[in-house]
C-alpha cells in the first residue's frame, strides 16, 4: 500500500520501508524526524530525495488534498479540532461526499467512538483532552482512509486514556486499516504494534517486529543516549 524508497527528509539520512497491513510505530527522540516523515507522506513537506508510492503510484507531486482523496488519513499532533464547531460538524465537515454516504461513514465512526454519539451537538472546545483526541481520530476516519497517519496521539493524555486510544487503533487495524503512528509512549505503543521503526537524525536506524524492536540496541541508544 505504501512504499518509501531512499526518502531523505534531511540531507544525509535515508529512509525506506513498505507497509501493507497492521500497525507500525515510528520511534525516536525529539528531533529524530518522525513528524517530518509523516508530513512528507501526507504531502505537507517535500523530501530532499527519494520516492513515495501509494498503491503503486508515485505521489511525490500530489497535493495533500489529492492524497486524502486517494485514501490517506491525517491526524496531526495537538488534535486541532475546530473549537467553534460542534462535534458533529467537525466530523461531517471533512466528508466531501453524498449525504447518504456521509451518514454511513458517521455511523461507522460512532460505532468505533461511542462516547461521541451523545455529544454530536456539543461544541468541540468543551470536550476533555481525551475526547478531543478521539474526535480528531474520528474526523480522520470520516475521509474513509485506507492508511491512517497519526502524530503523537497520546501526548498529554492520562495513562488510562492512552490505553483506550491504543486499543481503538488495534481494533481499526484488525478491521483492515493500515496505521502508521509516531509515538513517545514507547512501551504502550509496542504492545499494540506489529512493527517498529527507529529514526535518528532523519535516518532509519532499525526496523523489525515489535518484539525485535523492543530489545534492539538502536532503540535504547536512540531514546536513552
Amino acid at each position: 500500500m505504501l512504499r518509501l524508497d531512499q526518502v531523505e527528509i534531511r540531507r544525509g539520512g535515508a529512509i525506506g520501508f513498505a507497509l501493507d497491513r497492521g500497525i507500525t510505530v515510528l520511534l525516536g527522540p525529539n528531533g529524530a524526524g518522525k513528524t517530518e516523515l509523516l508530513e512528507a507522506i501526507m504531502g505537507l513537506r517535500r523530501p530532499c530525495a527519494g520516492s513515495i508510492r501509494f498503491d503503486g503510484t508515485d505521489i511525490g507531486r500530489w497535493t495533500p488534498e489529492r492524497r486524502a482523496r486517494a485514501g490517506i488519513g491525517w491526524c496531526p499532533e495537538g488534535r486541532r479540532v475546530f473549537p467553534g464547531l460542534s462535534v458533529g460538524e467537525n466530523l461531517e465537515l471533512v466528508a466531501r461526499t453524498s449525504r447518504a454516504e456521509r451518514r454511513r461513514r458517521l455511523d461507522r465512526v460512532l460505532d468505533h467512538l461511542p462516547t461521541l454519539r451523545d455529544r454530536l451537538g456539543v461544541a468541540a472546545w468543551t470536550l476533555s483532552g481525551g475526547q478531543q483526541q478521539m474526535l480528531a481520530i474520528g474526523r480522520a476516519l470520516m475521509t474513509a482512509p485506507r492508511l491512517l497517519l497519526l502524530d503523537e496521539p497520546s501526548r498529554g493524555l492520562a495513562p488510562m486514556l492512552v490505553a483506550d486510544l491504543f486499543q481503538l487503533l488495534r481494533r481499526l487495524a484488525d478491521d483492515g486499516l493500515i496505521v502508521l503512528l509516531a509515538e513517545q509512549a514507547v512501551a504502550a505503543a509496542l504492545q499494540i504494534a506489529d512493527r517498529g521503526l527507529v529514526l535518528e537524525r532523519g535516518g532509519l536506524r532499525a526496523s523489525g517486529t515489535a518484539d525485535e524492536i523492543r530489545s534492539h540496541a538502536a532503540l535504547e541508544r536512540s531514546l536513552l543516549g
